[in-house]
């Protein structure tokens, strides 16, 4: 394990030849894990991990009456009702001891439940969930497997979430932090992880989502007088560490402390990079499975049988007056399996479902990409499936590499046929290629040439083609009134900065060449607007915000041999009536949504936006959701030389949908990624 920092390291991080093995021990009523650094106690009554002390020091605080203080443990959405269950009141339990084949010591426990009709329509699922504490390391490596087996009854639910969670109640923890960019002072007291403290004031406006109502707590002065917990969410192409830290001001001697979410493999999980989930909100998730923001997920039904990780719930400590920067990249330097490598080997035989690094192969390719290619990354998902889609079959694995210069080299893949997927930002559309063999102990080798989609000559792009909406008005946008500059979309999106009738009192009408795309087009294109805490009542307006005006110019040049236009429209994310169910709502007529398109008046097909692609996104403080994409092609004759043009983005007048589990506004609407125009 090597050394990152070098007072930080020396000082709390100590060689394994130094440590005392670890011992694992059941007991009547807990099984207990420990080495000389890290103490965990599981509760059997219960499931949950009620004692977790780094150095003597606690760090999960003592629950009130009424509240959990535990983890990290296991919850999940995959009954008939739909409802949130936390296996282990009926679980059997087993512990593991031994040494890996480097001969460091490890011990290991795990919970094994089958549920029962007591466990409101999870019956026959086996959940199981994994703890492994390795000698010289403070981190828990951990597995979640689920399985079902019923041929009688071959679909049982809909796996909708699948997590595990840290939920401390310790006072200790001062700040929240869930990527490299973007950190905040956690919210006392913090509706998300509320405690005896109650909500402190704060007032409701959305799901999950408070106006704080107290101008002095930190959250406010520094971020934004809203707080929801998807302020923290991120994409998984880049995520891999996230966590809570404690900056010292309230414990016993002013000693620093972070608790993290380590994602040192992503294979098991779906929806490959543009997957979006929460990270932190005073809570420390690993998001496994969920619908938030699009996100595909599987059916339970005969024969699923999965094991998801591993991944890490790491604590680490530094001396007074140590950054949260600092224990942040003491986690990151294990956001990857090759340094335990020979571990997870070893424990193999225990956790059914992972595969040894022996029975892997690899993927090694040279890409010719196109020209104005950027940040290229390439993908190996489900075959046959956009790689958004793998949640599909449920026996698919993913893996994916940043490609700079177009070099591919992925290691570790499980034995095959997966589809390969390229894109960079800049460039429409996506390369995909399906067919491609992995063999274990084998390298599968190709060359690849890049050719980008092309419909004829370019006309005009509107923002850019990198599978967010963030360049448009209240995306990425920075709020220079508070002192972290938290950008707009993280925000709640009805903040009086972000509100789109004081923006666009006129509606969105965009000149091509003239306006720019950051002030001129907004995050979201909505079929009505308002009905929030800021702008309480829907409006539907007059056509000014449903329908949005393109205006541009063609020269007779460009036309002269034209015969056909090509207008291409991706989009970053879309809500239909439907919300994030992925289960068509019969009731509405907009489960799937009509979306029009006039060109200088003249009518293109109406493009079916399915109810299957929809998810909270921008209401979730999101840019990055499901990704959809649609062409039109129509006669060249439609555009006029040397005259203005007007394309007409349309969405539903007045849409908006009527009911929902969840408190959430009825707003349909999409956020577009890019949008061009060719002709050929």
């Amino acid at each position: 394990m090597k050394l990152l920092f070098t007072f930080l390291s020396i000082l709390w991080v100590l060689a394994p030849a130094t440590q005392a093995a670890v011992t694992v021990t059941q007991h009547p009523k807990s099984i207990i894990l420990q080495n000389s650094r890290l103490y965990i106690s599981l509760a059997t009554s219960t499931g949950f991990i009620t004692t977790v002390t780094l150095d003597g020091v606690d760090m999960l605080g003592k629950a009130a009456p009424g509240f959990v203080s535990a983890g990290p443990y296991m919850d999940y959405v995959g009954n008939t009702q739909q409802t949130n269950l936390v296996p282990g009141r009926y679980a059997k339990y087993s512990i593991f001891q031994g040494k890996d084949s480097t001969g460091v010591s490890y011990g290991g426990m795990v919970l094994s439940q089958t549920m029962t009709r007591e466990d409101a329509g999870a019956e026959g699922q086996l959940l199981e969930q994994y703890w492994f504490l390795r000698d010289g390391e403070t981190g828990l490596h951990m597995f979640t497997r689920l399985a079902y087996n019923n041929k009688e009854r071959p679909f049982l639910a809909h796996l909708s979430a699948l997590r595990t969670l840290f939920r401390p109640q310790s006072s200790m923890w001062t700040h929240l932090s869930s990527s490299n960019e973007f950190y905040v002072p956690a919210p006392v007291p913090n509706p998300a992880n509320p405690g005896p403290a109650g909500l402190g004031g704060a007032v409701q406006v959305q799901d999950t989502t408070w106006d704080l109502v107290r101008p002095n707590d930190p959250y406010v002065q520094q971020v934004s007088r809203y707080w929801t917990k998807y302020t923290m969410s991120e994409s998984y192409r880049h995520q891999d560490v996230h966590g809570l830290f404690a900056d010292g001001s309230k414990t016993a001697n002013g000693d620093t402390f972070g608790v993290w979410t380590i994602m040192n493999t992503k294979d098991t999980y779906f929806g490959a990079t543009t997957y979006s989930d929460l990270t932190v909100d005073g809570i420390l998730y690993n998001v496994i499975v969920s619908n938030h923001h699009g996100n595909q997920s599987p059916n339970i039904t005969d024969g699923l049988d999965r094991t998801f990780g591993p991944s890490i719930c790491y604590f680490n400590r530094g001396p007074k007056g140590e950054k949260l920067q600092n224990l942040r990249q003491d986690a990151a330097q294990y956001a990857n399996a090759s340094y335990a490598t020979a571990f997870y080997d070893s424990i193999a035989t225990h956790v059914p479902g992972y595969m040894p690094s022996s029975a892997r192969g690899s993927f090694q390719a040279q890409v010719a990409l196109p020209s104005g290619a950027n940040n290229p990354v390439a993908i190996l998902s489900a075959n046959g499936l956009d790689y958004q889609d793998n949640a599909q079959d449920p026996h698919a694995y993913q893996y994916w590499e940043e490609i700079p210069n177009g070099a591919v080299a992925i290691s570790g893949v499980r034995p095959g046929t997966y589809r390969l997927t390229i894109y960079a930002d800049g460039i429409f559309g996506d390369y995909t290629q399906d067919g491609i063999v992995i063999t274990a102990g084998k390298s599968t080798t190709q060359r690849i040439t890049w050719h980008p989609e092309s419909n004829g000559v370019e006309l005009w792009r509107i923002g850019t083609p990198d599978k967010t909406s963030g360049e448009f008005k209240a995306g990425n946008e920075l709020d220079l009134s508070h002192f972290l500059h938290p950008p707009a979309y993280r925000i709640y999106w009805a903040q009086k900065s972000s509100d789109f009738i004081d923006n666009f009192p006129n509606g969105v009408n965009y000149t091509v060449g003239k306006d720019n795309v950051s002030t001129a087009m907004n995050v979201a294109h909505w079929s009505t607007y308002g009905g929030n805490a800021v702008r309480p009542h829907v409006v539907i307006g007059t056509g000014n915000i449903n329908n949005w005006t393109v205006n541009f110019d063609v020269s007779a040049c460009s036309l002269s041999k034209a015969k056909t236009a090509t207008l291409t429209i991706q989009l970053a994310g879309a809500e239909t009536a439907v919300g994030n169910n992925h289960q068509e709502k019969q009731t509405s007529l907009l489960s799937n949504i009509p979306y029009n398109v006039e060109v200088n008046g003249n009518s293109l097909p109406t493009w079916i936006i399915q109810w299957y692609t929809s998810g909270s996104c921008i209401i979730r403080s999101s840019i990055q959701c499901y990704q959809n994409r649609n062409k039109w092609t129509f006669p060249a004759s439609y555009l006029k030389a040397g005259a203005l043009n007007k394309i007409v983005l349309m969405m539903p007048y007045g849409g908006k949908h009527h009911s929902c589990k969840a408190q959430r506004p009825s707003n349909i609407y999409v956020q577009y990624d890019a949008l061009r125009l060719e002709v050929n």
